[in-house]
């Protein structure tokens, strides 16, 4: 049976929330444009199209930092892990697991929630954003997270962020044409996927599973750049020596970039399905869809990923990357050093 692996809904309880903690009800109400994205009957409705489909639920974005500061965002994410995790436990025929959503604004808080959510709730993995409120995912204060997931052998889903206040340019005030979102996103993801290779994340945790959206966004198209350009770095930063960093990494920068997973959530493109399968290989690319964000809600999205991607006959390395989504939980005596 196919499991789409990157998906986004938000529970009902989580909506209610944001109701009540946004002043201006109009944003919630741009949020809710999708009746799939909150209502799960119609969501259930929308997968009995195709038999078999089965989803592993993340939340939607924007990341919990966007809608409240550090001293909100713990509650929004328990809020939010609660109501993804009951979805799943009254349906988990059609929603075999979910991945939690942390606050990392507040770091301390979410390695409790991260533990709750793992071996209280069940959750299969986490979703983090590509930056948080602009800060870097190597920064040390989010090392833990990685330590984390690796002991718990569970996998880190990568979404990217930007928004129209990244400029393309640097004489004018926003992005134009939602450029930060069409060739924006792209760029978040490789963006963070070099600064986690080149922190020495891969040889400090080598059995690290990070899955990177959209089949790792520009990287595998720029695997010419990613290759000998980065064999060479350093030779384009005369103010900086960063020889000692390259010389620290124990592979080649593309070996590293080849460790991470990606889905195949694009759009249903098979020009990028294929590039991403060369660069990534079957064995690290799993099954999504981005559902429901396509202007039939869904639909569009599911079928053109059911028609490009390995939806029929999934490999054995394939379906053994998806299973492992939904083995049986850990316990927080397995990781050391967990809150208990």
């Amino acid at each position: 049976m196919p499991i789409d692996a990157f998906n986004h809904i938000f529970p009902r309880a989580f909506v209610a929330a944001l109701e009540k903690l946004l002043p201006d009800p109009r944003i919630v109400e741009r949020m809710m444009s999708f009746t799939v994205l909150y209502d799960v009957e119609a969501r259930l409705r929308l997968m009995d199209r195709f038999p078999g489909y089965r989803q592993v639920l993340a939340m939607s974005g924007p990341p919990l930092e966007a809608f409240a500061g550090p001293d909100r965002t713990p509650e929004l994410a328990r809020i939010a892990n609660d109501g993804l995790a009951e979805i799943c436990a009254r349906h988990p025929d059609r929603f075999p697991a979910f991945v939690a959503a942390l606050p990392l604004d507040n770091p301390d808080a979410a390695w409790i929630e991260l533990d709750r959510a793992v071996t209280r709730l069940g959750a299969r993995g986490v979703q983090i954003f590509s930056n948080v409120g602009g800060r870097p995912l190597d920064r040390p204060e989010y090392f833990p997270l990685f330590e984390r997931m690796a002991a718990f052998d569970l996998p880190i889903l990568i979404h990217p962020e930007r928004g129209p206040s990244h400029t393309d340019y640097a004489s004018e005030a926003k992005s134009k044409y939602e450029i930060w979102f069409t060739f924006g996103w792209p760029y978040e993801t490789s963006a963070a996927m070099a600064r986690l290779v080149l922190s020495g994340l891969f040889d400090k945790l080598p059995a690290i599973k990070i899955v990177t959206h959209h089949l790792g966004g520009m990287t595998p198209f720029f695997e010419g750049r990613v290759g000998p350009g980065m064999d060479e770095l350093g030779t384009r930063t005369p103010d900086e020596d960063l020889g000692p960093l390259r010389r620290a990494l124990k592979r080649r920068p593309l070996d590293y970039f080849r460790m991470f997973y990606a889905d195949t959530a694009v759009n249903g493109s098979k020009g990028a399905i294929r590039c991403g399968l060369d660069f990534f290989g079957i064995e690290r690319c799993l099954f999504a869809t981005d559902c429901p964000f396509d202007p039939e809600g869904g639909t569009t999205m599911v079928a053109a990923s059911k028609v490009c991607s390995f939806w029929r006959k999934p490999t054995a390395p394939t379906k053994r990357s998806l299973s492992s989504t939904i083995r049986s939980r850990p316990t927080a005596s397995k990781v050391s050093g967990m809150p208990r």
